[in-house]
């Protein structure tokens, strides 16, 4: 029997519509924290827009804004447990600050400080990696490691369609399959991958369907309806620690450019943003919350103003900091320093050849 393509049939995951009105099951979030929900989506756009902002004025390095994806990145890493492991992209500034990294850390991160690309206090977040799909194979070594050493930690690897046309991505998915490891595969479809439309990553009609070549579980969620994306992350990651991986494709859209070097005017058509902001995460939460009675204009402008007074704070931290020396990169390559790195180490502080 032949397989045709795209016989398989996927349906998208949505609570609320475009408008805010619950079309869903209600899923199982209280007054609390549908406002927790919608305050560190109201937060991370203020640092996003910030980050931006001060990239501009040349006091930050590139930045990769995530303006519009604030709900798939929320509403995924609300749903961790502490033990749980984020194995974060450039453009995963939301997750990781819901995962516990301090907004000054990132900053530091933008400024090219050692220190930004640590895990810092004691969270379980991986090291941005830049590199195009590797962290999928990081966070499958350390699922296969909370596996070996029987933790209930979960390793959640997030990606950008683009990055799911990279092989790092395919063997990750196998690996993840084959040994029955505690991992989500976290897709965030922003519709773009730089220039690139997802229409020519992959010819498949969902990225969720992938899943199925490597014998895991597959689902697409509504990535801008962030109770879609808390409910779905919820149930993938119940899966997963009972050793069922799972790829989660959360549709979104990014509303800025690819990075701060890009300008999306250069291929995106006319309309297509304005289509997309019609769907805006953060107004469609905010509507649901009104309709509830349990926010309004006043609380509204109050958050925005709080979330503000803590990026300017962060800033100033960072900016504040003294800059890393290159000396101090040979602190952060082994756990345990070898000798002959140590000597480098030692060579250079001592001849003074760099900061």
């Amino acid at each position: 029997m032949w397989l045709e393509p795209n016989e398989t049939i996927v349906n998208k995951v949505q609570v609320l519509d475009e408008t805010g009105k619950l079309i869903g099951s209600h899923p199982d979030v209280n007054d609390d924290e549908l406002l927790a929900l919608y305050k560190w989506m109201v937060q991370a756009r203020t640092f996003d827009q910030r980050a931006l902002k001060l990239q501009r004025q040349g006091r930050i390095g590139t930045y990769a804004p995530m303006i519009g994806q604030e709900a798939a990145q929320v509403g995924s890493a609300f749903a961790l447990k502490k033990q749980d492991w984020i194995y974060p992209s450039y453009r995963e500034v939301g997750a990781c600050l819901v995962h516990g990294v301090s907004m000054e850390n990132f900053f530091l991160y933008t400024m090219g400080h050692i220190k930004g690309g640590t895990s810092a206090q004691g969270t379980n977040v991986f090291p941005v990696q830049i590199i195009i799909g590797a962290q999928c194979l990081h966070a499958v070594g350390s699922a296969w490691a909370s596996k070996y050493k029987d933790e209930s930690s979960v390793s959640v690897a997030y990606i950008g369609d683009g990055g799911t046309s990279q092989g790092d991505f395919h063997e990750a998915l196998n690996f993840a399959g084959v040994y029955k490891l505690p991992t989500v595969f976290f897709v965030q479809n922003n519709q773009w991958a730089i220039s690139v439309p997802r229409s020519k990553q992959t010819a498949s009609a969902t990225i969720a369907q992938k899943a199925a070549a490597y014998g895991i579980t597959g689902i697409q969620v509504d990535g801008n309806d962030v109770l879609a994306v808390y409910s779905t992350m919820k149930e993938a990651l119940r899966r997963a620690r009972e050793g069922k991986p799972v790829l989660v494709e959360a549709v979104t859209y990014r509303q800025g450019p690819h990075t701060t070097a890009d300008d999306p005017t250069k291929y995106r058509q006319n309309g297509e943003l304005e289509q997309w902001l019609a769907k805006d995460p953060l107004k469609r939460m905010k509507a649901f919350l009104i309709e509830r009675g349990i926010w309004n204009e006043e609380l509204e402008q109050v958050e925005f103003e709080t979330a503000n007074d803590k990026v300017t704070k962060a800033f100033e931290i960072a900016a504040s900091t003294p800059s890393s020396k290159t000396v101090e990169v040979f602190d952060f390559v082994y756990e345990q320093k070898p000798s002959q790195l140590a000597e480098q180490q030692n060579s250079i502080q001592v001849e003074g050849v760099v900061k």
